[in-house]
């Protein structure tokens, strides 16, 4: 099942960690560095991608559990700068409403998030959003958006006075057990055990050093294996030797106030950094970086576990997870379809480059061999003029559309090219030539006809 999804999303390398009450196994295929055939083992580095979020929240429970804040108070009690406003008006957010999603702010601002690596990248990252405009009013409702973790990031070194990697490092990485994860600012020396990231390309995986998002730390950049992992997702069935402090912050993790969780659908909740199914009691989250992605399910009454990781960003972990999960319980596997959202892309975008290379050729052509134009009468020149200047305002209308359709989907070039497959600038780039071309062949050709009607005019 696993090497079926691998072959047909290109995916490189997974890993994956099963705990089914208590017992553990680990489970590895694939490359952790393709060129050099390097193999995946459960000491492999991957990014976790959105499934630090977790790690996160469980921070913010610690200090709320010390005194240290309350999850009622308000983001500007930390972060004076920090005014939102919805309507011209300014709001306040609450930390609970960060941790579930209901802050308002909405799932675009990822592009507010500044790319680098030196230290001032989570102020940075806080200042892009500081004034932005919400979609909803705080707590109204539920709408996914990755800032939400980083300001809590910015909270939690406002709090401890500490760098918020050297927090988590201290307070919960190490207090687990966790000693091979680390939260990486894009600065630390790169280990050997770190797999290569890659992103999909004409359905195929090709390497990929994606840009680094130091101010983006809190909500995606753990770098962790296995071996870990099995420390986690145990600790949150209650499993080992946990610290009671942690212990106690892991439970109340999992608990959902529905008055103030974020809704997703019937019995599913988000809070603190889960997607929590309260009616089974199975929480999970899935993650993705422009290079990695990973799925954790935990089911806590029956005590299962499934956390995979992939060096390529695709659902594969989560479809991975979810077929385990089914057969741990005796149910049959999914089968693989293509409805991965950025595999889909690249198999549309590809699909359309070879077209446009086809129109590219034929539009070429004409140019090199010359517009010829049969007109035999006022009907069939009336028709060739109609026609080129529809096309020709067809023309002018798509080579608009072309530049200016990443806006229209509240997106930008950058984030284009940070996450999607380079068969989409491939055929950005081709089909604003064949637009080129097309304009100027239907002005030759509207031209041409112009000129013959003036000279049958003067005879």
């Amino acid at each position: 099942m696993v090497e079926t999804i691998m072959a047909k999303s290109a995916t490189p390398g997974v890993t994956m960690v099963v705990s089914d009450q208590g017992k553990t196994e680990f489970k590895n295929y694939g490359y952790a560095d393709v060129n050099n055939k390097k193999r995946v083992t459960e000491e492999s580095l991957f990014e976790l991608g959105s499934t630090t979020k977790a790690f996160t929240a469980l921070a913010v429970i610690l200090l709320e559990n010390e005194g240290s804040l309350s999850l009622s108070d308000s983001i500007t009690d930390y972060i004076p700068s920090f005014e939102p406003t919805i309507k011209g008006e300014k709001v306040n957010i609450t930390i609970h409403q960060l941790l579930a999603h209901t802050s308002g702010i909405p799932p675009w601002s990822i592009r507010l998030i500044p790319e680098g690596t030196t230290e001032d990248m989570l102020k940075k990252t806080i200042h892009n959003v500081s004034d932005i405009a919400l979609d909803t009013h705080p707590g109204t409702a539920y709408n996914y958006a990755t800032v939400n973790y980083d300001i809590l990031a910015m909270i939690i070194e406002k709090v401890t006075g500490k760098r918020y990697q050297d927090y988590m490092t201290e307070n919960i990485l190490v207090p687990l057990g966790m000693i091979h994860s680390y939260f990486s600012t894009g600065q630390e020396k790169e280990s050997d055990t770190l797999t290569k990231g890659y992103r999909v390309f004409f359905g195929r995986s090709l390497e990929y050093d994606a840009p680094r998002y130091y101010g983006n730390i809190a909500a995606g950049y753990l770098v962790t294996n296995s071996k870990d992992l099995e420390r986690w997702i145990n600790a949150q069935m209650g499993i080992g030797d946990i610290p009671d402090n942690l212990l106690k912050a892991i439970q109340q993790s999992h608990q959902v106030d529905i008055k103030t969780a974020g809704y997703e659908s019937e019995n599913q909740y988000y809070s603190f950094g889960w997607s929590v199914d309260t009616k089974n009691r199975v929480i999970s989250h899935n993650g993705s970086n422009p290079n990695y992605s990973s799925q954790v399910l935990i089911d806590l009454e029956k005590q299962q576990a499934i956390f995979v990781m992939a060096n390529l960003n695709s659902t594969t972990p989560t479809l991975i997870a979810n077929n385990i999960y089914e057969n741990m319980n005796g149910n049959q596997m999914n089968k693989f379809n293509y409805d991965d959202v950025y595999l889909l892309i690249d198999l549309v975008f590809s699909f359309l480059v070879i077209i446009a290379i086809i129109i590219l050729c034929v539009q070429a052509n004409k140019l090199i061999r010359g517009i010829k134009l049969n007109i035999k009468d006022e009907k069939t020149r009336f028709r060739k003029m109609t026609g080129s200047s529809v096309a020709l305002i067809l023309s002018i209308l798509l080579l608009v559309l072309v530049i200016i359709w990443p806006y229209l989907l509240d997106n930008n070039y950058m984030m284009i090219k940070v996450w999607m497959s380079y068969s989409i600038f491939i055929w950005m780039g081709l089909t604003f030539i064949n637009c080129i071309l097309s304009i100027i062949i239907n002005m030759k050709k509207i031209g041409m006809i112009r000129r013959k009607l003036k000279w049958k005019e003067n005879i």
